[in-house]
């Protein structure tokens, strides 16, 4: 009769929690029951196990071994508690000394060779394990990288099962496995990143995504097809600040627990960029799933932008669902087993052609009731929370020729929205919020109220019934943006007034 313990982490959403692994042998019919709330991957762990353990060379026990998976209540998934479970069954046999995988948390997926396998989720359980006291942790070798992005962490990366029990019983490790222990990948290779001087005309388009950079605004961007809307969108990403490193760190977590974050490092350091397909579902865009919780869209979002092109053609159910997130800067997804919050602070940018068609003028063949109802798929809520609309024209082949010597590259743009941000950082240091969009509109008017003179054309136009209270907010926004990108301590009236056309989608 045996016992040992040692840990693991359960992931729910991207929070990691710690769970205690017990093994217990006794009893006379042989076999492994798990107990704690497994799901069917985690459940299917007994035969890997037991196929990793026998190929590794070591002795499986001819006993009835008891598995726990403490806290109970907690919903376990997932292959990730293979190594867990088997250094806690060689433990309990006295194939390994107890005391060496007590304190430990072991994170990783076994194949039946006995060979160690990456599972995502490392670093929110890496950073999670800290916060409750835990500085060693063993990975797969693929996964160490990663782990070792958390400072203080003890990371012992393993290629095998093999390798693990040479290292706990002191043994020197098989010839030829690595030696070293992993370094620290900071940041993947450098990828081409599309430049804003590549697009040619559109000066109001161009400026807008300027604006949206420095304030974090929401921008729609409204056109007929091939004036430059896609190409807009994706070099908002490159005019953004770096992401700082307690940032980079929130949107690679989000990304480790998708599986997707990029090869050749692990952390993400620059804003990202996702644009999914306009049949993408709603689960996908906000997140879900049936049996585990994933971040969707928005959330592989956070931090950066999310693109909808074409946005008449995403379902109704899943534009309207974006009104929560882009409110909160969170998700929050309910399911009968479980409740999970997402990140998903984002800048959202929008695409649409006028009409069914794309076309304008003599060549649309879409009637008036076609337009209207292909833009009343974006709903009033939806829109009422964008803060730039921008209408792109056709550019004529001479402005294309003669903005070859006026348009900006990204660097330079990007000079002046890190300046912005810097100028509303210092404004905002006092209060929770970094950008301009964030700073809600009661505390705008409180403690950031701009000139009497200035904010009277929104008033003009509430009075009207043109914007709503949550319109007037929002352009109020965007004038400290536009402040923040002239150097000027508090808007003007020029400001307003351009703020509420970029509102309003009527700048020139």
């Amino acid at each position: 009769m045996g016992l040992a313990r040692t840990y693991c982490m359960a992931l729910l959403g991207v929070d990691g929690h710690p769970v205690e692994v017990e093994s217990h042998l006794g009893g006379s019919t042989p076999g492994l029951t798990l107990v704690g709330l497994p799901d069917t991957a985690l459940r299917e762990a007994r035969d890997r196990i037991r196929a990793a353990v026998l190929n590794s060379g070591e002795h499986w026990p001819e006993e009835h071994i008891t598995v726990s998976l403490s806290p109970a209540s907690l919903p376990k998934s997932g292959s990730g508690f293979d190594l867990a479970i088997a250094a806690a069954v060689l433990a309990a046999n006295g194939a390994v000394p107890v005391a060496r995988v007590h304190n430990a948390v072991f994170v990783a997926e076994l194949g039946l060779d006995g060979r160690t396998r990456a599972v995502h989720g490392i670093l929110p359980s890496v950073l999670a394990g800290m916060r409750h006291g835990h500085t060693t942790f063993v990975v797969a070798r693929a996964n160490a990288a990663e782990a070792a992005l958390v400072p203080g962490a003890t990371v012992v990366a393993v290629d095998s099962l093999t390798e693990l029990v040479a290292r706990l019983r002191g043994e020197p490790v098989p010839e030829h496995l690595p030696l070293d222990e992993p370094e620290p990948a900071e940041t993947a290779p450098s990828q081409y990143t599309p430049d804003l001087v590549d697009v040619l005309g559109q000066p109001i388009a161009r400026r807008a995504v300027e604006i949206a950079a420095a304030g974090g605004h929401h921008l729609m961007l409204l056109g007929q097809p091939g004036t430059g809307k896609s190409l807009l969108a994706e070099r908002l990403p490159g005019i953004l600040p770096p992401l700082t490193r307690s940032e980079a760190l929130e949107v690679t977590t989000v990304h480790s627990v998708a599986g997707t974050l990029p090869q050749g490092g692990p952390l993400i350091s620059r804003p990202p960029f996702w644009a999914p397909h306009h049949t993408a579902t709603r689960a996908a865009v906000i997140g879900g799933g049936s049996t585990r919780l994933r971040p969707g869209c928005v959330s592989l979002a956070h931090r950066g932008a999310l693109f909808l092109d074409e946005a008449p053609e995403f379902g109704r159910s899943v534009l309207d669902s974006l009104r929560q997130p882009l409110e909160r800067g969170e998700v929050l997804v309910s399911r009968a087993a479980s409740t999970v919050t997402f990140p998903a602070r984002f800048q959202l940018v929008l695409a649409a052609n006028p009409c069914p068609c794309g076309k304008s003028g003599n060549a649309c063949t879409c009637g008036s009731v076609q337009r209207r109802r292909y833009l009343a798929r974006l709903s009033g809520p939806l829109l009422d929370r964008v803060d730039l609309k921008v209408e792109l024209q056709p550019v004529a082949h001479a402005e294309l020729l003669a903005d070859r010597t006026l348009a900006e590259s990204s660097a330079t743009v990007a000079e002046r929205v890190v300046q912005a941000r810097d100028r509303c950082a210092r404004r905002l240091s006092a209060t929770p919020w970094t950008t301009n969009a964030d700073v809600p509109g009661a505390e705008l008017r409180r403690t950031f109220p701009p000139p009497e003179a200035a904010v009277r054309i929104l008033t003009s136009a509430l009075e009207r019934g043109e914007i709503s209270a949550r319109g007037v907010d929002r352009a109020l926004r965007i004038s400290w943006t536009l402040a923040d990108l002239a150097g000027r301590e508090r808007p003007s009236s020029e400001d307003t007034a351009y703020a509420y056309a970029l509102w309003s989608g009527q700048a020139q």
